[in-house]
């Protein structure tokens, strides 16, 4: 895939930061009074794939003024070697704006993870376009890959009309656009036209759209595998039948990508992927993952495919280093993927996790 070489960032994601909360040791949240505190966006957790590993990367959010917890965010941002660029919102008030809490245990064993989003008075829901200069943005500093989720698309009228401009100004400067549709059906709720419009357009113009089953079906319509055979071959036939179809409703885009994942207990996975990408089929048939924590692994995955697309490595890499680097989010507490470096990517695909001295 041909990108921008004047570029002053390999990638941008709008996103809206927030904070996890998770009980220690694996403890379901009614049992726990210890917990951990992290930054966290699954947008950003896709982005730190190619900031640990060296890329430029920006991030455009927005934040709550004098905010402690907003501190603590930027700290973040910083520390994963990331740029950002947001509006400080008055904070208006104990019942005014704060950052989202995703409120989340781990699970363990036989017993699954269970996630709680308490987002009132989320900031992020005030993400405008007004407040950022996209010309100077895309036109005079650069962008190769700016990452769109629907999560930011679907969060308020607001965000939906940020992600359509910013799809816009990144289609007029050259930019290629990933878009991972991630539906979620609370925030679709009585906004089922409109979103459909919103997520129709951007898709349009994407160049790289990934999404699983329910997204395809939910958010554009695109029937989702045909049911057939129980066994793994059938399966990966009727997933590679549905991004065909999302192939002859969305011709512009390049790369089209999903995740494949069997849950076998919540520290057990089988984990793969599918990647098209220049007229072929690339397939990571699910094997078996041993999981700490699974939240951001999806992230992972598009996080270490879209630094293999900036690499210009080939096709079948794509999907390897993005199996890979999903597998790496799942073996840590931060909800994304921080590899030391490139080789230790490449051991996790390769299943050598002998001790390196």
């Amino acid at each position: 895939m041909e990108l921008r070489n004047d570029s002053r960032y390999a990638l941008l994601t709008p996103t809206s930061m927030g904070t996890r909360l998770t009980p220690l040791h694996g403890q379901p949240v009614h049992c726990s009074e210890q917990f951990s505190l992290v930054a966290t966006s699954a947008e950003t957790n896709v982005g730190s794939a190619s900031s640990f590993l060296g890329l430029p990367v920006k991030v455009l959010t927005t934040f709550v003024k004098d905010s402690p917890i907003a501190r603590l965010i930027k700290d973040n941002l910083a520390g994963r070697h990331m740029d950002y660029e947001g509006k400080d919102v008055e904070p208006g008030g104990p019942w005014g704006y704060r950052h989202q809490i995703n409120i989340a245990d781990s699970g363990y064993g036989s017993r699954g993870p269970r996630v709680h989003n308490d987002r009132a008075g989320e900031v992020g829901r005030t993400l405008n376009v007004k407040d950022f200069d996209l010309e100077r943005i895309f036109g005079r500093e650069g962008v190769q890959i700016i990452h769109l989720s629907g999560l930011i698309a679907a969060l308020s009228p607001d965000t939906g009309t940020f992600c359509l401009e910013l799809a816009r100004a990144a289609k007029r400067h050259g930019t290629r656009i990933s878009f991972d549709l991630n539906h979620r059906a609370s925030f679709w709720d009585g906004r089922e036209d409109e979103l459909h419009d919103i997520f129709t357009e951007i898709a349009s113009v994407t160049d790289i759209l990934v999404g699983n089953e329910e997204d395809f079906q939910l958010c554009l319509g695109i029937q989702g595998p045909e049911s057939g055979g129980k066994d793994l071959a059938s399966k990966i036939e009727g997933f590679k039948g549905m991004i065909g179809r999302a192939r002859e409703s969305y011709p512009g885009a390049a790369v089209f990508a999903t995740t494949l994942r069997e849950v076998i207990s919540t520290n057990a996975h089988m984990w793969g992927g599918i990647v098209y990408g220049e007229g072929e089929f690339h397939v990571a048939e699910p094997r078996e993952i041993y999981v700490l924590d699974r939240i951001g692994g999806g992230d992972g995955f598009v996080g270490g495919m879209l630094y293999a697309i900036l690499k210009g490595w080939e096709p079948e890499k794509w999907l390897q280093f993005g199996w890979a680097t999903g597998a790496l989010a799942t073996s840590l507490l931060t909800d994304y993927a921080q590899p030391a470096d490139e080789e230790q990517v490449w051991s996790i695909w390769e299943g050598n996790a002998r001790v390196r001295r």
